[in-house]
């Protein structure tokens, strides 16, 4: 397995070995060793797995989480196609404002580590796109945040010529510099001192 950091402070790609053969594939998505080795610490105690199914052009997010009580994800494609952003929205982080695109498919198996209070959004690139998330913590409405996906100051490049499909509360999300006046945004500081170390394994 192949492990990448990528230009947000504290988040990795990580690209299994795939093994092909007269049946078909194999791919291991997630390697505890390879995880470890990594980041120094075990993959947090899964709190809960989610799903999502999306046609193609729907657009979900700019969403993070806000501290405390922000969580970790772990999160990979396992049907269809989809264009990753990960995004730094954390308030005295090093890398804030920065994104980085990457595309993540069954075929590939690549997976994404994303810290407490980094941003994320992905765009479904064919229908039927499955994104799973392992989550360090429960699902709470009153911790979800987000920021609008076309806010000119984030300058995500998303595919174009087509019509996006947008939930209405993404629709009518605030921009980056709303949110930060508003104080949506999550401290960079407070995120790190949230992110889970693996213990009670």
């Amino acid at each position: 397995m192949k492990v990448r950091e990528l230009g947000i402070d504290g988040a990795y790609a990580f690209e299994p070995e795939v093994f092909h053969d007269e049946r078909g594939s194999f791919r291991s998505p997630y390697q505890e060793a390879v995880y470890g080795a990594a980041l120094g610490r075990p993959l947090f105690p899964v709190a809960q797995v989610s799903t999502s199914s999306s046609r193609r052009w729907v657009v979900r997010g700019v969403h993070f989480t806000a501290t405390p009580g922000s969580m970790a994800k772990y999160v990979l494609c396992t049907g269809g196609r989809a264009l990753d952003v990960v995004v730094d929205v954390r308030l005295g982080s090093p890398t804030f404002g920065r994104s980085e695109r990457v595309e993540l498919s069954p075929e590939a198996g690549t997976a994404l580590y994303l810290p407490p209070g980094v941003g994320h959004l992905f765009t479904a690139l064919e229908d039927d796109t499955v994104m799973v998330y392992l989550l360090s913590a429960a699902y709470r409405a009153d911790k979800e945040r987000a920021v609008h996906p076309l806010d000119p100051e984030l300058g995500l490049e998303l595919p174009g010529g087509h019509a996006r499909v947008l939930s209405e509360r993404d629709r009518s999300a605030p921009t980056l510099a709303e949110a930060r006046a508003r104080g949506l945004l999550p401290w960079y500081a407070d995120c790190t001192a949230a992110v889970p170390d693996g213990g009670g394994r």
